[in-house]
């Protein structure tokens, strides 16, 4: 499915202008002009899958980040937006095939590492209330406890609750199970499998981060399925070749000196995995 079929940015000329017109001011930056054009990036056409690959620096975050910004899609961690990121998008155009879905989202490392470290305070909160009703258990059920009045009505049940359930019941009784605990990989693909629903247009910024090579080929094929046959749309920055081979994807490769589409195979990052395990191929056949 295709949302976004194009973006373009302002071109050199049209940077150099707005810039020569701005008064001298106290901004040590003019971010996030002059970090895409500087690559000769004009224009991004999108197919199902399109990926953005490149080094730290090369743009690609920037580039999700002012097609997020233009295109007014929901995010949920903070990026580095400075006071002239509204005046670079005002230059930014897009058109669109079919209405982008409220549902689309820009999903960054920061918003899964958040997801993530929850998950494990949540837990973590959770065993330690499971520890102090483990105590509470056990002075309830040996307590010497008689009842004076209405207002010990509560403090009865818990004894009674005690006496008459397993330490384990009684537990179960009085908190909720804990969250499946999952490994950082696990947690963090079962993230992106929450938030990519059907019909829905999402820029990912190097979703490989956190995840093994093992869960970075499921989440390939997820990506894959999503956008074949669940009307999704992906736009990801990435250096991981096992995101790079997804089938059908348009890869741009930023590191060029002028941007330009490349096959996966003919990427730097990956001809250098290659070459190493090529190198080192007798080892693995003995």
């Amino acid at each position: 499915m295709i949302y976004l079929s194009h973006f373009s940015f302002p071109d050199i000329e049209l940077e150099y202008s707005f810039l020569m017109g701005i008064k001298r001011t106290c901004y040590d930056t003019v971010y996030p002009f002059q970090v895409l054009s500087k690559h000769g990036l004009r224009m991004l056409d999108f197919e199902p899958v399109t990926i953005l690959y490149g080094g730290n620096g090369s743009g690609k975050t920037t580039a999700l980040n002012v097609i997020a910004e233009t295109l007014g899609l929901k995010r949920e961690s903070v990026y580095n937006r400075s006071n002239f990121f509204e005046d670079y998008t005002a230059m930014c155009n897009y058109e669109v095939q079919v209405p982008v879905p409220k549902r689309s989202r820009i999903i960054t490392s920061d918003d899964v590492f958040d997801f993530v470290l929850n998950l494990r305070c949540l837990n973590d909160g959770i065993s330690n209330k499971r520890e102090e009703l483990f105590e509470e258990y056990l002075e309830n059920k040996y307590a010497h406890f008689r009842m004076k009045s209405l207002e010990d009505y509560e403090q009865l049940k818990k004894v009674y609750m005690a006496r008459t359930k397993t330490q384990s019941k009684y537990v179960r009784n009085n908190l909720m199970d804990n969250v499946r605990e999952h490994s950082n990989g696990e947690s963090a693909f079962l993230y992106f499998s929450e938030q990519i629903q059907e019909n829905g247009l999402y820029l990912l910024d190097e979703p490989e981060n956190s995840l093994s090579p093992l869960r970075q080929q499921e989440l390939a094929k997820f990506l894959e399925d999503s956008a074949r046959f669940f009307g999704c749309q992906f736009l990801i920055s990435t250096h991981s070749p096992f995101l790079l081979s997804m089938r059908g994807a348009k890869i741009y490769d930023m590191d060029e000196e002028l941007v330009d589409v490349k096959r996966w195979t003919e990427l730097e990052g990956v001809r250098v995995y290659f070459d190493f395990f090529k190198k080192h191929e007798d080892a693995f056949m003995g």
